[in-house]
């Protein structure tokens, strides 16, 4: 049975601007995220579980590790899902999932990432998922804008590195949008739940890249050919010579004029592994 004290404690938290906390409170969008998982077995992993609106109905269909920073909110978790905790339906982790994601991958087996992810690390935790083998797909609650991205196609004007990134990785899709009124407190934007289905490694034997120190050049390789989008790809590629550009550009049938968000994601991969 829940505490009075922790029951009055539930309702007095209130969120914290330095964790990017925007608690989710409608049941509508909690049990959309649910019939949008996986039909799998696997484990899924929660970042940012907050009051624990989303996790009380995670923990019923899968097992579930929920990484939480906010020490006030891990004593509400605690109290209000101790039962699940109890039963090794819940692992709860009381911890910076950063400090703690010091290997490759965060989990040591295979797993779905569940999350209303808080803004301000969002996009770089998306992409270390991107690039762990044992994470298979990714359904997050992001800022639009920066779902928009993830998703993009060469051609669209969002199209860019996280399309590029993400479109070499798997299926990305937004799933549905939600209203800020739907968060407490209401962000000053609106919210994309953002569903990537991994289908290929990013980096090491099956992957696109051996090694780390090679995908970390293909990043800065796509980084500067958005360096300026208005120009031409070839002028923001510049620094890496303009005749073996000329040369690399007709052997892979690229106009010359092609602007940086027209190039394909696979096209951009065989240029940086000749310029490479």
């Amino acid at each position: 049975m829940i505490s009075c004290i922790f029951l009055k404690a539930y309702y007095l938290i209130k969120a914290k601007k330095k964790f990017g906390q925007n608690f989710l409170k409608d049941d509508i969008f909690t049990d959309k995220i649910i019939q949008s998982m996986p039909k799998d077995n696997l484990r899924v992993v929660e970042i940012g579980p907050g009051l624990g609106d989303l996790t009380k109905k995670l923990v019923i269909h899968k097992e579930v590790t929920a990484f939480e920073i906010d020490d006030d909110l891990c004593q509400v978790l605690r109290s209000t899902l101790s039962s699940h905790i109890e039963e090794g339906r819940l692992d709860l982790k009381c911890t910076d999932v950063l400090e703690y994601w010091q290997k490759k991958s965060l989990m040591d087996q295979h797993y779905n990432l569940v999350a209303n992810l808080p803004y301000y690390i969002a996009t770089k935790i998306v992409l270390k998922l991107l690039k762990d083998d044992n994470c298979h797909n990714i359904l997050a609650m992001l800022q639009k804008e920066v779902a928009e991205k993830f998703c993009a196609k060469p051609n669209d004007k969002e199209f860019g590195y996280l399309s590029i990134i993400a479109e070499l990785s798997g299926d990305s899709e937004i799933l549905f949008d939600v209203p800020a009124e739907y968060f407490d407190p209401p962000p000053k934007v609106t919210s994309s739940f953002l569903q990537i289905k991994k289908r290929s490694s990013l980096v090491g034997e099956k992957g696109y890249f051996k090694t780390d120190s090679e995908f970390e050049k293909f990043e800065k390789f796509i980084r500067v050919s958005f360096a300026n989008p208005r120009k031409t790809l070839k002028k923001n590629l510049s620094f890496y010579g303009k005749e073996s550009l000329v040369s690399h550009f007709d052997r892979l049938n690229i106009e010359p004029n092609t602007r940086p968000h027209q190039l394909s994601s696979l096209k951009y991969l065989e240029l940086f592994k000749l310029i490479a």
